[in-house]
This record gives structure tokens, sequence and C-alpha cells, in this order.
């Protein structure tokens, strides 16, 4: 859909607020974003509409508005229960002055024109306008955003360097939209983001965590990344990363730590983990460079020293977790989101061989990481092995271990799954401790395990009095037959647990 006339299909909420604009003899236009999704086939997440009216005229039109800003944008309330679109920014024609803090105009200005609106913005693709008020839905393209957006170009409006002095998080904007969209960024704007990459240190960490965690969770994140290294912008915001470029590793890994560290993220994004496991899978091998030390070994691959060894990286999941503490309270994280990664990023060495862990060291790992994080840490050790180059996220050493793990969350069939204990029956029906008191357990397991609706404080104490009542003996047997019932009910279950992780 390129032609100057478009049949674009507008919310019924969008089309009333452009009416009562034009019946209040006003124009009013759709821009940014949602003209340019709209172009390029997708749904908009939010709706902008730019009016001739000014901020005083838009509050008449439209009572139920807020407006507290001092660059002409009302917020009004349209009613829809649909995001997006119970609230759509009105903003009336301006153009802007210098903005000496990189982020804020000095002074805005009303205008008359919707041109000079649409010179003012970031990238040409983001500089069309639709107007929503004439008869036909006409298309204002003054900067060439159309031809760009079909060319897959990524270019400043104007001149880069004037529109990255605006505002440096520009730079970072222009970086996501090529890792969005898979756009290629115009020759001269990436010159100018290669020349002002040092100014994105004025802006305000918050606002540079939230671009980055935008491009985070576009699918093309991994090359929103190495871009980022390529302009200069991963220096200014993630340093430590930016280190890794380069840095070969040992005879384990095929990549350099950067590259290895972003192909982890890149399987982060292919299996849609969420933004702290994408964000720990992009820095779980940070501790790298600090860490990294030639050791010579004899018996070991000559290598380009000349010499036999290879390069060891001893306790960097440690200097990592550091290193990780530092980047996200630098960039303001939330402190939970913080706590979780740096834990990930500090477990992630974990050893999963069969011949090595046992049941009870799989329980150490559950007690040192918490069971509400132990499937995140395996999904880490994935993204790690596709990091490195192996064709396996999951290879039959880590299905092993999942079934450990899985295993040891159950709880064991055993007595304290019942709703009464030792304790109960000698207050409640006078059982003395002693074997009486074993068999009686033994066999009120065995009935739960087939009723388990039996398994109530009441129903036990009853049936425990009926079974104090029979011969000793004849209660051992029960008792016996009892526990043989509760061994083949676990081995079921563990039957089924290392059937569904293939490792049966």
């Amino acid at each position: 859909m390129w032609e100057s006339e478009t049949s674009m299909e507008l919310p019924q909420e969008v089309k009333e607020l452009a009416k009562a604009l034009k019946e209040a003899g006003f124009s009013a236009y759709l821009v940014g974003g949602c003209v340019r999704d709209f172009l390029m086939g997708e749904n908009p997440k939010d709706w902008d509409i730019a009016t001739s009216a000014k901020p005083k005229d838009i509050q008449e039109i439209f009572p139920e508005s807020v407006y507290e800003n001092e660059f002409g944008t009302v917020l009004v309330k349209t009613g829809s229960e649909e995001e997006g679109l119970d609230i759509v920014e009105v903003t009336t024609f301006r153009k802007e002055n210098s903005y000496s803090d990189h982020r804020h105009p000095d002074a805005v200005e009303f205008t008359d024109t919707i041109e000079e609106d649409l010179s003012r913005r970031d990238f040409t693709m983001n500089a069309i306008a639709l107007d929503i008020v004439s008869d036909e839905q006409i298309i204002i393209d003054p900067y060439g955003g159309q031809a760009d957006i079909r060319a897959g170009i990524i270019k400043a409006v104007g001149s880069p360097e004037d529109r990255f002095g605006e505002d440096s998080l520009r730079m970072m904007r222009a970086v996501r939209f090529a890792a969005r969209f898979g756009f290629d960024i115009e020759a001269k704007t990436k010159k100018a983001i290669q020349k002002q990459a040092e100014t994105l240190a004025e802006i305000a960490p918050e606002r540079i965590r939230d671009e980055l965690i935008k491009l985070l969770m576009t699918d093309g994140a991994g090359g929103g990344i190495r871009l980022m290294s390529e302009v200069g912008l991963l220096e200014q915001v993630i340093p430590e990363l930016q280190e890794g470029v380069g840095m070969e590793q040992n005879k384990h890994h095929i990549y350099t730590v950067f590259e290895h560290n972003v192909r982890a993220l890149e399987y982060a994004v292919e299996k849609g983990f969420p933004l702290h496991l994408r964000i720990s899978s992009l820095l779980h091998d940070i501790g790298k460079v600090g860490t990294r030390e030639w050791k010579d070994d004899p018996r070991g691959d000559r290598t380009k020293k000349g010499k036999k060894g290879d390069w060891t990286f001893y306790q960097h999941q440690y200097l990592g977790e550091k290193i990780v503490k530092e980047v996200m309270n630098r960039l303001k994280f939330p402190k939970e989101m913080i706590k979780k990664v740096a834990l990930l990023v500090r477990e992630h060495m974990f050893v999963y061989d069969p011949e090595v862990v046992t049941e009870k060291g799989v329980r150490r790992l559950l007690r040192r990481v918490g069971v509400e994080n132990i499937d995140d840490l395996v999904k880490l050790r994935e993204a790690d092995r596709i990091g490195s180059g192996v064709p396996k996220a999951q290879p039959y050493r880590l299905r092993d271990l999942q079934a450990k793990i899985e295993m040891a969350k159950k709880e064991p069939v055993g007595v304290k799954q019942l709703k009464i204990d030792g304790k109960v029956l000698m207050n409640e029906v006078g059982m003395k401790p002693g074997p009486q008191m074993g068999y009686v357990l033994a066999i009120l397991l065995e009935e739960v395990l087939d009723s388990p609706e039996l398994n109530t404080e009441e129903a036990l104490l009853k049936r425990a009095r009926e079974l104090m009542e029979m011969d000793e003996n004849k209660l051992k047997k029960m008792a016996d037959k009892a526990k043989e019932m509760a061994r083949e009910a676990q081995d079921r279950l563990d039957d089924a647990i290392k059937e569904k992780y293939f490792v049966k």
C-alpha cells in the first residue's frame, strides 16, 4: 500500500476524535508510528493525532482530557477498553528550538502546518502523516518515508547531526528500528551515530534502560546488539560487554566472548524467553574478560602462541555476578530483577554429568538457587550451549539432570503426605510410639494413595482407631503390603518423569 492515497480502516474511536476536530473547524492527521505500522501491514499499538487546534481548543472539544505538559500534547480519554485506544495523544502542530539537555526542547512554538510539524520528527519512516479529516485519506510524506520503508532504510529527517543533537536517545531508537524491522541504517545517519555516540552519556539511565529493553524484546535483538557495538553505542551503555569483542576463547568455543554472548541471546529470543532470561543470556559470560588467563599444558594442543595450552576463565561466573549487578544498577533496573539475573549468572556453570550428580547434589542445587529459579537456570544453560555452537540445546546429560530435579521437587511418596502424624495419633487416640504406630501410618498412606478423598484428619483418626483394635501380626502383614504398594507408586512416578525427559 504505497500510493499517495490510501484506504485504511481506522478504529471508530479515532474516527470520532477526527470528526469532532473537523466539526470545530480544525485539521487532524494521524502521525508517527501508527501510520508507519499501517503502511507495513502491522497493527498500531497506539494512536497519535496532530492538529491545528491549540491545547485549550482541544480541551474544550474533549472535556475528558488531561493537559499537564508544555509541549502541546493533550491526553484524550476515549472510553475504549482496548489498550492503546483508551487514551489518544492529540498534539498541536509545533516546531522546536534547541535541545540543551539532549532530551527536551528549550522552547516549543506552535505552528500552522503539518509539514513543519513533520520536520521535527526523528526518522523519515516516522515523518508521514495521514489526513483523516478530508473525505479522502491522503498521505503527507514530504521526506520520502514511504520510499525508505520500501527500501528498508532508517534515515534521519534532514540533518542527522541535528536530530541526534536534539535527543541523543534517537541513536538507540535507530538501532532498535533496524533490529525490529530488519532494516539498514542509511550511511549518513549511521556516520552521525558513530560521531555522536558519546553524547548518549548525557541521557538519563532510565531512558536508556527502557530503550534497551525494547531492543531486547524484538526478534532481531542479537543483530541490534551487534549494531550497537559497531556504531559505538554499546561502549556507552554496557562497556563491559563491548570488551569481549574479538576476544578468543578456548578449544571448547568456536566464537569470541562477545559473539558467544550474543548468540546465547539469540537462542533466548528464538525460544520466546522473558526479559530477565534474555538479559541473563546476553550477560552470562560477561565475567570472562576479567578472568582470562593462559594455562600452559605440555599435553595439550599447540596453539597460536607456539606452545601447548589454552585459555582459562576460572571463577568467571562470580566476577560475572558482580558485573551484572553493577551494570543493571547503573541502568536502574528493578532490584528483584537484578537479584534474579545475578543469581542465574552466578550459577550457570552448574555440573550436570550423570556420573557426578547425585540426588543429594541435586537437592543442594535446589536449595542454593531456589525451586522458583531452577527452570530458568536450565534454560540459561541451553542458551549457553547453543551460543557455543553445539547442535543440541538439551543433550542426554542435561535431560537426565532435569528428570532428577523434577523428582527432587516432587515430595516422595511417604507419610508426610498424610493430614495426621505420630504426634496427632498420640494426642487424639492415645497411641504410643513403637511398631504399632509405624504399621498404622503405613496402612493409612496406602489407603490414601488409593482413595485421596480419605486424606482428612477426621477420616484418618477414625480409621486409626479401627486399626488399633487389630492383632499386631495381622497389622504387620497389612503394613508390609502397604509399604510395597507405596514403593510401586513412587516407581511409577519416577518412571513417568524419566519418560518425559527421554532418559528411561
